[in-house]
């Protein structure tokens, strides 16, 4: 008999972008906001950038939904996505998955050398579609330092600076995250461009804070770097946590590195 009185779960993390996986498939829901936000405080908790729910998907392998560590729903989580594909591939032998997320169907693969690739889907260019509060070009925003909207299923904020080191993320993150152009709040990136084709780049996330990685800014961040020509569509993201490679398609973005499954345990509810 299902032991309701635990909840187990798994840590992972890719970059030091660390999540809390829950594997629901076969069993009713057990996490909701209160849950989530729980296991998230880092002194009492378990800690983590995310929670991600696996979920049974009648057209996918699974279905994932996030929650973010404030209780919040993510529509995208591309680190938390490719460490679960690394998780669903050493289950089940497959080199290629189908995930369903609410951000609609990704592709993952085994790159090879442990790494795993998963295509984010297209970029979202138009105002309505990141979202913004009105019309406007989203390849230079009216916010102090012109920064580039993109939306990876998750709204984003790209600052291009001198250098991504000298900048205070923790203040000039939350503010940026709150500003009135952005309805559903958005994620902050600072990127400075360090060699052809390759960007350092530190992040703010939404209702998070900041973070030693994260793979939909870091999508969004290449997709920005393209539009504004500083870079080719092929880049290399160093993050604080490390380094990630993108590579803007014609049949989405795809973003590419290693993962960590690091522990299993359980939660008492």
């Amino acid at each position: 008999m299902e032991n309701l009185t635990y909840l187990p779960f798994m840590k992972m993390h890719g970059l030091g972008n660390d999540f809390v996986v829950v594997d629901e498939r076969g069993i009713a829901p057990r996490v909701d906001a209160t849950v989530a936000m729980a296991m998230a405080d880092r002194h009492r908790g378990v800690g983590f950038d995310q929670l991600a729910v696996l979920s049974d998907s009648p057209d996918s392998d699974v279905h994932l939904t996030f929650w973010n560590s404030d209780g919040s729903l993510s529509v995208a989580c591309g680190n938390a996505t490719r460490c679960i594909a690394r998780f669903l591939m050493d289950e089940t032998g497959n080199d290629h998955l189908t995930l369903r997320t609410d951000h609609g169907m990704l592709q993952a693969r085994d790159a090879g050398g442990g790494l795993t690739t998963v295509n984010m889907g297209q970029p979202a260019l138009k105002w309505d579609a990141v979202p913004l509060a009105r019309e406007m070009d989203t390849l230079e925003l009216p916010i102090d330092g012109g920064p580039t909207a993109t939306g990876m299923g998750n709204p984003h904020c790209t600052f291009f600076v001198p250098d991504a080191e000298a900048v205070d993320l923790a203040a000039r993150g939350a503010a940026i995250e709150h500003h009135p152009l952005f309805p559903e709040r958005t994620n902050v990136q600072f990127a400075s461009l360090i060699g052809p084709d390759h960007l350092r780049m530190r992040v703010w996330e939404r209702g998070v804070g900041v973070t030693l990685a994260s793979g939909s800014s870091s999508c969004a961040t290449a997709v920005a770097a393209a539009r504004r020509g500083l870079t080719g569509r092929d880049v290399t993201i160093t993050l604080d946590g490390g380094d990630l490679s993108v590579s803007w398609r014609d049949d989405g973005v795809w973003m590419t590195g290693p993962t960590a499954h690091v522990f299993d345990g359980q939660w008492q509810l």
